[in-house]
C-alpha cells in the first residue's frame, strides 16, 4: 500500500490546508509547511526560522515545519493526519481487497456451477487460484479411493512439480495436503529429496480439500520466492479449495449416479434381449404391444397364420447312440442350423421341442413354405459335413397348415406363459406326423396351398386326402418337391403327370393301372418311397379289396 505524503495531504482543495491557512491568519506566529524535499506546501518562506520541527508518520521524515513555538503543534497535527490518512488508506485498500476476493469467489462459484466433469473443475480451480495468487507452478491432487494411488487431475509449472513421484511417493504428501491441514511452508527438504518439487521452489501453500466424510485431496501451489505466500494468499486457497472439493464431491457422485443409471439400463437391456429369446417380439407385436413389459394377463388377439412344424426322423435310434451331453448338442446344432433359416423368412419360432420346432409365420404363407425348403437344403448340406466325419444322416419331416389361431398370455399373476391355441396348430403338427406315413420330408395342407398366389414356382405332387383321428373332416395333403437337390427335382418333376395319374387310378379304384403306373416311376426314380407306399397299397387293395365305404381318402387310425 502507498503511503500518504504532505502533498496529497494538502492539496489545493483539502480540508487540512484550508484548517492552516485558518492557524495561518489567527495566529500572531508565523510558520511554514514544508514537504522532506524542503519545497513549501503552506504558508510563507521563513529564512531564519527559530525552530524547525520535522513531521514523522510511519518512523520516517515527511516533512518540516518552520517557525516559532507553534511549529511544534502544527508538525505533531501534521503527523496525526497523515497517520489517519494512512489508516483510512489502508482501510480501503482491505476493502477493496475483500471485494476483489469476494468477487474472484462469486465468479469462481458460477462457472463451478455450470461443470459437471470433475478434471475440468480441477482446472479450472488451478487456474483460479493462481490468477488469484501469485505463483510459479501448483498442482491439485486428488486420493483415488478404488485404486489407492493419488490422481493428478490438473497441473501447471511442469518444472516445478514431477507427477510421477507424487504418486510415486504419495506418502510424502498426506501427511501435508492430504492431514486436512492448509498452511505456508518453506521446509521443503523432503519434497526436493523425493522429486516431487524443483530444487528452484523455495515456498509452497497448500490447501486441503475436504469432502463431506473425507480428506479428498489438496491444492499445492509453488513460488521461487522464500517469503512468497501470506495469510491472506492462504485464506483465499482455502476458500477455492471448499468450493472445488463441493463441485468435484457433486461431480464424482453424478459420475457414480449415472454410472449406475447406464448399469442399471444396461441390465434391463441384456434381460429385455434375453426375454426376446424366450418370448418373440413378433409375438409381443402380434398383440398390439411394443415390449414385453406391456403386456397383461388375458391379452390376446386372432390371426389367420400358417403353422410349422419340423422333426427330427428316428431320433430315438439315434439317441440312443450317443450320451446325454452328445444328445444336447445334436439337438442344439440342429436348431441353430434353421432357426436363423425361419427368421431370414419372416417366421418365428414359437416353441424348441426337444428334436422339433414349432414356427408361426403371420405374414403369408408362402414364407412358411419358402423357409420349409431352404431348411430341407440347410439338412441336405449338414448330411455331407456328417457323412465326411462318418456320421449318420439326419432326416427331417417337415409339415404345415394355415389357419385361424389365437396368440394370447396365459396363466396366472405369477406366472405368465406365451400361448397359441387353436386347432390349426395340432392340425400343423399332424401333418407333420403325416411325413412319416408318406415317407415325404415336406407336406402341407391344401389350405396352405390354397394361399399361395403363384404355383408355378414350385412342384407340387398331390396325394389325396386324409381322415386325422378324432377329425371329421378331410384333409387334403400335398407334397412338395423343391427341396431336393436339383437334379432328383428335374427327375420328380418330369414324373409328376404319371404320378399324378397313377393317383387319379388309386382314387377311381383302378388299381391294376395305378400300380403299372407307380412301377414306371419307380424304375426312374427307385427311391420314390412315396410311390413305394401308394404301390403296396393298391397292390394290397387289388389282392383283398377295398375296405366298406372307402372313398380312395386315408383315414389316421393314430396321432
Amino acid at each position: 500500500m502507498t503511503q500518504p505524503t504532505l502533498k496529497t495531504l494538502l492539496g489545493k482543495r483539502s480540508e487540512a490546508t484550508a484548517l492552516f491557512q485558518a492557524w495561518l491568519t489567527v495566529l500572531a506566529e508565523p510558520f511554514a509547511i514544508e514537504d522532506a524535499a524542503h519545497n513549501l506546501l503552506v504558508g510563507t518562506a521563513i529564512e531564519t526560522p527559530e525552530s524547525v520541527v520535522p513531521i514523522l508518520h510511519a518512523g520516517e521524515i515527511a516533512g518540516y515545519v518552520k517557525g516559532a513555538a507553534v511549529a511544534a503543534i502544527v508538525a505533531q497535527t501534521l503527523g496525526l493526519l497523515l497517520q489517519k490518512e494512512g489508516e483510512r488508506k489502508k482501510l480501503g485498500t482491505e476493502v477493496l481487497h475483500l471485494y476483489q476476493e469476494l468477487n474472484v469467489i462469486y465468479n469462481f462459484s458460477e462457472k463451478l456451477s455450470e461443470i459437471i466433469e470433475p478434471d475440468v473443475i480441477a482446472n479450472i480451480t488451478l487456474q483460479q487460484a493462481l490468477h488469484s495468487i501469485p505463483s510459479n507452478g501448483g498442482v491439485m491432487v486428488l486420493w483415488n479411493e478404488d485404486t489407492k494411488q493419488l490422481d493428478v487431475p490438473a497441473t501447471t509449472g511442469n518444472q516445478f512439480f514431477n507427477e510421477e513421484n507424487i504418486r510415486l511417493h504419495s506418502s510424502v504428501l498426506l501427511k501435508i495436503g492430504l492431514s486436512g491441514h492448509s498452511e505456508i511452508i518453506s521446509e521443503l527438504a523432503v519434497l526436493k529429496e523425493k522429486g516431487i518439487i524443483a530444487d528452484a521452489v523455495q515456498s509452497l501453500v497448500y490447501a486441503a480439500m475436504k469432502g463431506k466424510q473425507r480428506i479428498m485431496g489438496a491444492i499445492i501451489l509453488a513460488g521461487t520466492n522464500a517469503e512468497q505466500y501470506s495469510a491472506a494468499h492462504l485464506k483465499l486457497l482455502v476458500t477455492l479449495a471448499l468450493q472445488s472439493s463441493t463441485a468435484i464431491e457433486s461431480a464424482l457422485l453424478y459420475e457414480k449416479n449415472l454410472k449406475e443409471v447406464r448399469e442399471r439400463e444396461e441390465a434391463i437391456l441384456r434381460i429385455y434381449d434375453i426375454t426376446k429369446k424366450f418370448v418373440p417380439n413378433e409375438f409381443i407385436r402380434s398383440l398390439g404391444k411394443k415390449n414385453i413389459t406391456d403386456v397383461k394377463l388375458g391379452d390376446q388377439v386372432e390371426k389367420v397364420v400358417t403353422v410349422l412344424f419340423t422333426d427330427i426322423r428316428d431320433f430315438t435310434a439315434l439317441s440312443e447312440k450317443m450320451s446325454p451331453v452328445e444328445n444336447f448338442r445334436f439337438v442344439s446344432s440342429f436348431n441353430e442350423q434353421l432357426g436363423p433359416i425361419i427368421r431370414a423368412h419372416k417366421g418365428f419360432i414359437n416353441q424348441y421341442l426337444g428334436d422339433s420346432i414349432m414356427a408361426i409365420f403371420p405374414r403369408h404363407p408362402v414364407d412358411a413354405l419358402n423357409a420349409a425348403i431352404a431348411m430341407q437344403k440347410a439338412i441336405f448340406t449338414l448330411n455331407e459335413t456328417r457323412q465326411g466325419a462318418g456320421l449318420p444322416s439326419i432326416k427331417a419331416g417337415i409339415g404345415m397348415h394355415t389357419g385361424s389361431l389365437i396368440m394370447g398370455i396365459t396363466g396366472d399373476e405369477q406366472r405368465l406363459d406365451a400361448a397359441t391355441i387353436s386347432d390349426t396348430v395340432n392340425t400343423a403338427a399332424r401333418i407333420e406326423s403325416l411325413t412319416k406315413h408318406y415317407q415325404s420330408p415336406l407336406l402341407l395342407s391344401g389350405e396352405t396351398l390354397y394361399h399361395i398366389p403363384d404355383t408355378n414356382n414350385y412342384q407340387f405332387r398331390h396325394l389325396g386326402k386324409v381322415l386325422l383321428k378324432g377329425k371329421n373332416n378331410h384333409l387334403n395333403i400335398v407334397e412338395c418337391l423343391n427341396g431336393n437337390s436339383d437334379e432328383l427335382l428335374q427327375l420328380k418333376t418330369n414324373l409328376v403327370p404319371r404320378f399324378d395319374a397313377a393317383i387319379a387310378h388309386y382314387k377311381s379304384q383302378n388299381f391294376e393301372n395305378a400300380v403299372d403306373l407307380f412301377q414306371q416311376i419307380l424304375q426312374d426314380d427307385s427311391d420314390d418311397l412315396t410311390a413305394k407306399i401308394f404301390m403296396a397299397k393298391a397292390k394290397n387293395y387289388l389282392m383283398h379289396g377295398v375296405p366298406k365305404n372307402w372313398n380312395g381318402a386315408e383315414e389316421m387310425l393314430s396321432k
